[in-house]
């Protein structure tokens, strides 16, 4: 078994995108590659077929190497639910909370867990393909790091730093990279991959040559900008910036996605965006949620704190105004939670831990009640919807408890308000049709589902090839490959 190390000089600089198309690439070769995660923080997962919650950026990489996800290849997950505390998630179960405080002495028992879990797939695969977290320049936390620097130590991997050239300062980030890491972790430092270039890559070389000068690390290629590619966002950065729904012109459709403080699983509508003639805006603005076709509040890692932003905001105000129009809501996870009459969490809300909550009110526009449960669900659940198969996943605390209304897959609905517990329904075309197409009705659009579309999951596996083919045209594939010396 062989090692590598993607980390990035910042976040969202391209680390995800790196390791998923090189885990396509490498198995392309016929090699048994892995994807690997020491720590995610964020609130964007998915529930493997084990009932193991892991980030979407893994279950992705996971099917880009072309083998089932497992919690092995994201051993700890913290889901911040707020500014000062994290949900922790080993193995893929709840463990506790981690308090800003401790983030960088008191994750000995995490670091034990992430180990653990690299040396369970090694002995089952010819290359991991790791990737790193924030960057491996943020030596305020080295002392604890197991996620970065501390991993490629620990097993002795060669390491490829990953530059965002769009944000600009791309090669001071790289230089100041390699400067402030210690002497001791330089060495690790194998080599740097500049991604999201526009334009014609010669301009760079001289920069890149005097980066390689002043630090001995090679440029092993120029990533282009990807206007096709998307990937399951991990920290919230790139969410809103699909660009991938098939041009701009000839919308009938409009969606509008709040942008909760502490949104999860918002890529449950990367389906609605990459969907010809719907145009999916991801919003604080008041005007654009009350004026769209359909408005969809998301999942929540923090439902009441959440929603009494949304209440500040005067977002609150805005979908009640819908419901008493007929115009369309839909609630996901967090999103349904806030729409019942009433939450009783002394789970996840800041404000809990209590062992007699009060109770919250809700929105009122799905009778109900949401109590949280201190056991999480996380399942795989299936149903049906007006004949169309529905398939979805559960990850949450709150249990919604219907006082009325009808059926709905993953909870229920009450005339153009729509609430389901369940995550990654909107993949399912049949079903994300039959929604889309009864919005249109309801509001007058000329929107129809397209004949023969591409399903979805084929545009997220030509994503995968696209990104891929990028890698094997512009970057040292060759190099990559020698450096972790695996062959199959």
């Amino acid at each position: 078994m062989s090692g590598l190390l993607i980390t990035g000089t910042s976040s969202d600089a391209g680390k995800s995108l790196v390791v998923t198309g090189l885990c396509r690439v490498l198995a392309r070769r016929g090699l048994a590659v892995a994807p690997y995660k020491a720590q995610n923080m964020s609130n964007h997962s998915m529930v493997c077929r084990d009932g193991s919650e892991i980030g979407r950026a893994q279950y992705l990489q996971a099917q880009a190497a072309g083998v089932e996800a497992t919690s092995a290849m994201n051993p700890v997950l913290l889901k911040p639910g707020s500014d000062r505390r994290a949900h922790v998630v080993v193995r893929g179960r709840p463990a506790g909370q981690l308090r800003a405080g401790e983030y960088a002495t008191g994750r000995q028992h995490l670091a034990d867990a992430a180990f653990g879990a690299y040396e369970e797939l090694s002995a089952s695969h010819d290359v991991i393909v790791c990737e790193g977290a924030g960057s491996p320049a943020e030596i305020n936390l080295r002392a604890g790091d197991y996620v970065n620097l501390g991993l490629a130590q620990r097993f002795s991997m060669p390491t490829v730093l990953v530059g965002d050239i769009d944000r600009g300062g791309v090669l001071a980030a790289l230089y100041g990279t390699w400067a402030l890491v210690s002497d001791e972790d330089r060495p690790l430092l194998a080599a740097y991959v500049i991604n999201k270039f526009r334009g014609d890559a010669t301009v760079l070389e001289p920069g890149l040559a005097e980066v390689t000068r002043r630090t001995g690390m090679p440029s092993l290629g120029v990533l282009p900008w990807l206007e096709d590619v998307w990937l399951d966002s991990e920290d919230g950065l790139s969410v809103g910036a699909w660009g991938h729904g098939g041009g701009t012109s000839d919308r009938q459709l409009s969606v509008a996605v709040v942008r909760l403080p502490r949104t999860s699983n918002a890529t449950d509508v990367d389906a609605l965006a990459a969907e010809p003639g719907v145009d999916v805006r991801v919003t604080r603005d008041v005007d654009t949620a009350r004026e769209a076709d359909l408005l969809v509040l998301p999942g929540s890692r923090a439902t009441v704190s959440d929603l009494a932003w949304l209440r500040r905001t005067g977002l609150a105000d805005v979908v009640v105004e819908r419901a008493r129009r007929g115009a369309p809501v839909l609630g996901i996870c967090g999103g349904y939670q806030m729409l019942t009459d009433e939450i009783v969490d002394g789970v996840e809300d800041e404000g809990g831990e209590h062992p007699s909550p009060p109770a919250v009110p809700g929105l009122g526009l799905l009778p109900g009640r949401v109590d949280f449960r201190e056991e999480k669900v996380l399942a795989r659940p299936s149903g049906g919807w007006r004949g169309h198969p529905v398939e979805g996943y559960e990850i949450h605390h709150g249990v919604v408890t219907p006082a009325g209304g009808e059926d709905f897959p993953g909870g229920h609905a009450l005339g153009p308000v729509r609430g389901s517990i369940w995550h990654g329904t909107l993949e399912c075309d049949d079903f994300r049709h039959a929604l889309l197409a009864d919005v249109a009705t309801t509001t007058g659009s000329g929107w129809r589902a397209p004949a023969g579309g591409t399903p979805f999951a084929a545009r997220r596996e030509r994503m995968v090839d696209t990104l891929a083919d990028a890698l094997e045209t512009h970057v040292d594939i060759e190099a990559l490959v020698a450096m972790v010396g695996a062959t199959p």
